[in-house]
């Protein structure tokens, strides 16, 4: 059965933008009647179950239940569950799983069962737009429409050379267990939501896992769920909007830039730098937070700070501004291809492949660093000697190997263009957004989607969303790269075309 996927996405778009602009405008009684017509809309129902199971990189993850995936009937089933218990939903308990941080500590990911996850995601429609409207400029992590390259680019903004960047001081901060320590009353009282699906935020907070873990459920949010960094958001927001932070540029002198639970301030000469730090440390702790000590510090740009997997400094001799990629990113990365290159159980082109999705998403993530002392030559050369050592490889097909393993990417330091003040995909300027998108990819892809004026080759709708988009090659030949072959595709219609080949359709 075919559903009008395009219909039902510009039903919930319509009704979340109607409900952003109701949020700035103060219109509280509207803002209620909105949110109760997108948690009651079929439309919204639908594509949360859609985006659940056929969409996230999760969607294969089991939660307690054991279900790693839903059929096709399965799929309706779950629907009408959505329509008839939506307002009055009870969580089932969470998946534990445990993931080792760098630093040795575990950090347990909490996974719901795939239902659970399916009303968070229509909860997050009616939340995500209604806060979306009070978040401050300087956050940028797990936001609609911004990333860390945003980050990235204020940091920029604030410490080159023309910004006197070698006088400030950096106060680098992370919160001590942040989604395990929120406070849930707290929490709850800062929401917008109709108190029916409050009820079921505050069963979601308070769902826990097996009585056997003693695990605290007075406060956190799980880690693994799809609203969780939506409430972190919510609950750090009012740091985002103190007045230290917010004031006129003329006399504002610090600049908070905070990604989700990781945050820097820039403080310019003149203020005491142990205030500043007092004054997050205060704000954070009528949340049930506070700062980790271990890596709270202060330092100079000219000596140099890691964020977001980036090593910023400011020359001490000119003011110049640098990034690059930090070291321990650096090390990670080169294990991760090493661990491939060396593997018995994959084929030559299989390691290709592989490696080139690692290789690109790389370079992608820091194409706007400066890149010289990270070319991947040696690294490659020595992938090229690996791979010439296949019995089924001769030197010339092992130098293409190579190069298909690692494409390069145009490095453009320092030229990302960071999202404009408070602007949001829920603000309605389609114009803006779909610009902005388009810049979020390069090569015969950005031709194709020029080509096709930004709208899916199958389902039409605007390519100006969060959902991945896939270049797909209309004759099945990869190697065959003419314009006429090309098609900018949504991921999930890129799988429901290769679904129809499949099924002979």
């Amino acid at each position: 059965m075919n559903l009008p996927w395009k219909r039902f996405q510009r039903v919930v778009n319509r009704l979340q933008r109607r409900l952003f602009k109701a949020v700035r405008a103060g219109d509280k009684r509207k803002v209620g009647k909105l949110q109760r017509l997108l948690l009651k809309s079929r439309s919204a129902r639908f594509l949360a179950i859609r985006q659940v199971t056929q969409l996230n990189q999760g969607k294969k993850t089991a939660g307690v239940d054991g279900e790693k995936s839903l059929t096709h009937e399965e799929r309706f089933e779950l629907e009408e569950l959505l329509k008839l218990n939506a307002s009055d939903w009870k969580h089932q308990g969470l998946r534990r799983i445990p993931i080792p941080k760098k630093d040795g500590s575990i950090r347990m990911l909490k996974v719901p069962t795939i239902a659970d996850r399916a009303w968070q995601k229509l909860v997050h429609y009616a939340l995500d737009a209604a806060h979306e409207a009070t978040f401050a400029a300087n956050s940028f992590g797990f936001r609609p429409g911004r990333g860390a390259h945003d980050a990235q680019r204020t940091i920029y903004g604030n410490l080159n050379s023309s910004k006197n960047g070698r006088g400030k001081i950096i106060l680098e901060m992370d919160i001590a267990g942040c989604f395990d320590n929120i406070s849930h009353t707290k929490l709850m009282d800062a929401i917008m939501l109709p108190q029916a699906f409050k009820t079921g935020v505050f069963r979601c907070l308070k769902a826990g896992l097996d009585v056997r873990f003693n695990d605290d459920t007075e406060h956190g949010t799980p880690q693994g769920g799809i609203i969780s960094p939506t409430l972190a958001n919510i609950a750090l927001n009012d740091l985002d909007n103190l007045p230290i932070f917010t004031g006129h540029r003329s006399v504002n002198k610090v600049r908070l830039i905070r990604y989700a639970d990781d945050m820097i301030a820039i403080i310019k000469p003149g203020i005491l730098k142990e205030y500043v730090k007092c004054v997050i440390e205060n704000e954070l702790q009528k949340w049930g937070l506070e700062l980790k000590e271990s890596k709270t510090r202060f330092s100079s740009p000219t000596d140099g700070f890691d964020f977001l997997g980036w090593h910023f400094y400011v020359q001490a001799n000119n003011g110049k501004f640098r990034s690059t990629p930090s070291k321990d990113n650096y090390r990670k990365f080169r294990k991760k291809v090493k661990s491939i290159v060396n593997s018995s159980n994959l084929s030559t082109d299989a390691k290709a492949k592989k490696l080139s999705s690692i290789v690109r998403g790389w370079r992608e993530y820091h194409k706007y660093c400066d890149m010289t002392n990270h070319s991947l030559w040696h690294l490659a050369h020595a992938t090229w000697k690996k791979f010439r050592k296949d019995k089924n490889s001769n030197r010339e097909k092992a130098r293409g190997i190579t190069l298909e393993a690692f494409p390069t990417v145009d490095v453009k330091q320092n030229k990302h263009v960071a999202v404009q003040g408070k602007r949001s995909p829920y603000d309605g300027n389609i114009v803006y957004w779909t610009e902005r998108n388009s810049k979020r990819y390069n090569g015969m892809t950005v031709t194709a989607l020029k080509k096709q004026d930004f709208r899916c080759g199958r389902c039409g709708l605007k390519l100006n969303g969060d959902e991945r988009v896939h270049l797909h090659h209309i004759d099945g030949n990869h190697k065959n790269n003419k314009a006429n072959n090309h098609t900018v595709l949504h991921e999930s219609c890129h799988d429901y075309v290769h679904m129809g080949k499949r099924k002979g359709k």
